[in-house]
């Protein structure tokens, strides 16, 4: 299944929660192209999780983030976003609450299996890049909420 990374006709607010779903949607789907889509192409793109991680730059989030999230299967549903933009600027943020399913490779499919189900609260920044008109998040903060289920699938 080919997901574009350039959707048409996307109000501001669609298109900045999309910097959200396609990173989502690329890490859901294993699909680097999709994620990459979804960030600032700078090293100034972090993504932190208090606690537990933080990497900068698209090179450190693909070998610790992507890499081993990506090779899970895994499906974040997100509800309750947030967009807070001012007409014409280049620069918003927006919040939103994910639930995320995880699973190791192979393994969605059997009942007897265990996951790992997440709740989280996002805060992302994103950015209207020069040029292209495409929003990108340039930081995504990932506040865990809980966890229920086995954490080894996501440990190692």
């Amino acid at each position: 299944m080919a997901i574009p990374t350039a959707l048409a006709s996307l109000s501001p607010r669609e298109a900045i929660a999309d910097a959200m779903y396609r990173c989502i949607i690329g890490l859901d789907l294993n699909d680097w192209a999709l994620f990459d889509s979804a960030w600032v192409q700078k090293s100034e793109a972090s993504y932190d999780m208090p606690g537990l991680l933080a990497v900068t730059g698209l090179d450190a989030m693909k070998a610790k983030l992507f890499t081993h999230i990506g090779a899970l299967v895994t499906q974040h549903s997100i509800s309750n976003i947030r967009v807070d933009v001012k007409d014409g600027a280049d620069t918003a943020s927006l919040t939103a609450y994910g639930i995320a399913q995880h699973y190791r490779p192979g393994e969605g499919m059997d009942p007897t299996t265990k996951g790992l189900l997440t709740g989280a609260m996002y805060s992302i920044d994103v950015v209207k890049e020069s040029g292209d008109d495409v929003w990108r998040v340039r930081k995504w903060s990932n506040r865990l909420l809980w966890l229920d289920g086995d954490r080894s699938i996501v440990s190692g």
